[in-house]
């Protein structure tokens, strides 16, 4: 179980969410949503500082992470971040684990 983030993502989240350097961005499950790996459950996301981490990255000094309390929803997969230029937009990449 893997996390990465592209730089046009990253740069994404700094404009639309007003980050600096030293920022905080968790993803956590919630309950409701489209698009998720689970059915009835989707990805959310908050300015919050870590607690206990399961997975984390960082890019241009932004730290994206998952608690490990959410860390069942990512179970058995690798999940990627990034950007559409296309539709301006993130996309959420789960690969399953090989």
């Amino acid at each position: 179980m893997s996390m990465t983030i592209t730089q046009p993502a990253a740069q994404w989240y700094i404009r639309e969410m007003d980050l600096e350097e030293g920022d905080y961005v968790r993803f956590y499950v919630r309950y409701g949503g489209n698009g998720g790996i689970y059915s009835g459950f989707s990805l959310a996301i908050s300015n919050d500082s870590p607690n206990d981490v399961s997975m984390q990255t960082e890019e241009l000094g932004i730290t994206f992470y998952v608690e490990k309390s959410d860390a069942w929803y990512f179970k058995e997969h690798d999940f990627h971040i990034k950007y559409s230029r296309k539709y301006d937009e993130i996309e959420y990449q789960m690969d399953p684990i090989s």
